[in-house]
């Protein structure tokens, strides 16, 4: 297995290659971020200690920080996750990462020195490395050369010298400082906060003209409930008076009014109607249809729709009593159910009555040949 060791002190970092395994059993069922002491890897090691910062298996998988297992997974992962880096927006995908938990299965462990030994490593400790760039924020410039509040941090930038170019002056470039307290930031500050009590301030005074129109409008709403309760009877009282003489005017009155009016007359005319029926069948005296309102069969009153036996009780009345009696005597003679020997007697009589009735049925006969 290779042990990748870097010192953040000095910038560097050197690759370890260790064939014994006993030499590695201190790191085996460690986690990530585990600090480990490197006296086992041998006399030079003495009083070092590491930091397991992570790892590749012997396939190229890297270790994943929370997955706790010694072999390998399939996850899930997206933007933001650990060895994983997206080429699309919203990109995910599902990849194959090791456990976090270090076994024989690594081909190179990475660690970091946390505490200095005795001795020197060589290409680890002796040298250093100076950074490329310095601190850009303002406060960690202060923390970087212990500079107080009152000290002027744009003195204090790491500059970089730029490669000359022949026939020009050299010249460096200063990273721009960030979070940096100036005058104009103050003031600028001062301003928001001005903007920021007047706007509370016109708030307060909306807030509180609200209220008292709202005050005003619910006292207003009372006094009318209180005069509206004093004159309510009286309105009741004008109210029904104006629907009774809305109602005692013709043609004047709600749809439901008018709807039964039509329906009683209907009804009305259906029984009239139906009475007028049964006085002409026979059913009913005529006297009664007389009492009723004179009703015939088309329901209209009228001398045309007399009965005929009126006009023998107008001659019985004119007549003598010894004449009364004789068509009493006939009458059950016209009753009994033996007519049929009777009828030729009576035939004569109707032939004679109308002599004037076939003579024009002669003339009419020639006239349809």
């Amino acid at each position: 297995m290779k042990l990748n060791v870097a010192n953040p002190a000095t910038g560097c970092q050197k690759l370890f290659e260790i064939d014994e395994e006993k030499k590695l059993r201190p790191f085996f069922e460690k986690r990530i971020s585990t600090d480990v002491p490197g006296d086992s890897l041998g006399d030079e090691w003495k009083g070092y200690v590491f930091r397991i910062t992570g790892g590749n298996d012997k396939q190229g998988f890297p270790m994943k920080q929370g997955v706790l297992t010694t072999g390998r997974v399939r996850l899930f992962l997206q933007k933001g996750m650990s060895c994983y880096r997206p080429r699309r927006t919203g990109e995910r995908k599902r990849k194959s990462v090791h456990g976090c938990i270090v076994d024989n299965s690594l081909s190179v462990l990475s660690l970091i020195i946390i505490k200095k030994g005795e001795q020197e490593i060589p290409g680890l400790t002796d040298t250093t490395i100076p950074r490329r760039l310095g601190p850009k924020r303002a406060s960690k410039i202060r923390k970087l050369f212990n500079l107080s509040k009152d000290d002027d941090v744009r003195q204090y930038v790491v500059r970089r010298p730029m490669p000359k170019k022949p026939g020009k002056k050299p010249r460096t470039k200063a990273p721009k400082i960030q979070r940096l307290i100036t005058p104009d930031t103050i003031s600028r500050k001062k301003h928001m906060m001005a903007l920021k009590k007047k706007r509370a301030e016109k708030s307060r005074e909306a807030a509180a003209d609200y209220a008292k129109l709202l005050a005003q409008r619910i006292r207003q709403a009372k006094e009318r409930r209180r005069r509206s309760s004093g004159g309510s009877m009286s309105k009741r009282e004008s109210r029904s008076s104006k629907t009774e003489a809305v109602e005692e005017r013709p043609g004047i009155g709600n749809a439901r009014s008018r709807y039964q009016r039509t329906h009683d007359i209907r009804d009305l005319a259906k029984a009239f109607s139906k009475v007028g029926r049964r006085s002409i069948s026979g059913k009913v005296k005529p006297t009664k249809a007389k009492k009723s309102g004179k009703v015939t069969k088309s329901g209209k009153a009228g001398k045309a729709t007399k009965p005929k036996s009126q006009k023998p009780k107008q001659a019985v009345k004119k007549s003598t009593p010894a004449a009364a009696a004789a068509p009493k005597a006939e009458a059950p003679k016209k009753a009994a159910p033996a007519p049929k020997k009777a009828a030729p007697a009576s035939a004569p009589k109707s032939k004679a009555a109308k002599p004037g009735a076939g003579k024009p049925a002669q003339k009419k006969a020639p006239a349809k040949k």
